[in-house]
């Protein structure tokens, strides 16, 4: 029994081959040089395995079976084996179904990868357009910003031309004002030392002004009563000299034109002529004694009010010999010899 149990059990482990064809039409439904057929292929093994181990399970559970049995059992066997191919036939159909699955997914994983290659490979180049577009933008954002830096470069450089420029005009119009600030302080400086040499010339001619109109009115002998009058008699006694001379030049005069008159004179030996040229001397000698009388009486005027002796022209005392060498006298030495 237990032999025959064996035999039974390993004759349709035998026709086990049987199942492998459902892979081979799988192979051959499958598509070439996919991935998803071999694993299909691969997987029908272990399903086998499994078939196998519940036979053997079988097997053991009827093991037992007595000898009478074996009829049975080969029945058994028949319809396992029947069963088996059946099961092959449906695992051959669920495996190429599976393929077929399989084969439309891996074409729907292909069609999505393509699609997501696709909606990558666009987002890529929306992105890379985006990027190149972002770049553009950066680099006409880079230009705008340079030139619009060198825009501000130049007006700022524009900007410092013009405040240095600014500053220089400021700059030589302070100095212009300050330059003539100093010359109006200079100007100022020498009208007012002008002023002050004016002032001082103006204090000195008053001074002197002063000084002279004292000299003017001066009497350098006022307190000398002694000597002015003895100045007085010498005067007086001049004047009576001097007319007494005046009185003898005119007569003289007179008696030379009465002889002329009464005497005939030869004009051919010229003794009218000579005659008429004394006669003018004497007129004019008795017209200076008269300017010498006239001097005295002023001489005499002036010893009253007791200016006498005071020069007409340095306003100075004259010395006391030369009021009584000359007589009158209105004028020092120096005085006299500058004339």
């Amino acid at each position: 029994m237990p032999s025959s149990a064996k035999n039974a059990v390993k004759a349709p482990a035998k026709k086990a081959p049987a199942k492998k064809v459902a892979p081979k039409a799988v192979k051959k439904a499958t598509p070439p040089k996919s991935a998803a057929p071999k694993a299909a292929v691969k997987k029908a093994p272990a399903k086998k395995v499994v078939v196998k181990k519940t036979v053997k399970k079988t097997a053991a559970t009827k093991a037992p079976v007595k000898k009478p049995a074996v009829k049975k059992a080969v029945k058994k066997t028949i319809l396992l084996s029947a069963d088996q191919k059946a099961a092959a036939a449906r695992k051959a159909a669920a495996a190429k179904a599976k393929d077929a699955a399989a084969a439309k997914a891996l074409k729907e994983r292909e069609a999505k990868a393509k699609a997501a290659a696709k909606a990558k490979a666009a987002a890529d180049k929306a992105k890379s357009t985006a990027a190149a577009k972002a770049l553009k933008e950066r680099e006409a954002k880079a230009k705008a910003a340079a030139k619009e830096r060198e825009v501000q470069r130049k007006a700022r450089e524009k900007a410092a031309a013009e405040a240095k420029k600014q500053r220089e005009i400021e700059a030589k119009r302070k100095a212009v004002e300050a330059e003539k600030q100093r010359k109006q302080r200079e100007i100022e400086r020498r009208n007012m030392e002008e002023l002050k040499r004016q002032e001082r010339r103006d204090a000195e001619e008053r001074k002197r002004l002063e000084a002279l109109e004292r000299k003017m009115h001066s009497k350098p002998y006022g307190n000398d009563l002694a000597f002015l009058e003895e100045l007085r008699g010498l005067l007086i006694e001049t004047r009576e000299a001097t007319n007494a001379q005046i009185a003898i030049s005119e007569f003289e005069a007179n008696e030379m034109l009465v002889d002329r008159e009464r005497l005939e004179y030869d004009d051919e030996d010229g003794s009218s002529v000579a005659s008429d040229i004394q006669r003018d001397q004497l007129k004019d000698f008795a017209s200076a004694l008269r300017l010498k009388v006239d001097e005295i009486e002023v001489a005499l005027a002036r010893i009253d009010d007791g200016s006498y002796g005071r020069c007409d022209e340095c306003y100075e005392a004259i010395s006391r010999p030369r009021l009584l060498a000359q007589l009158p006298v209105f004028t020092c030495v120096s005085c006299r010899a500058s004339v």
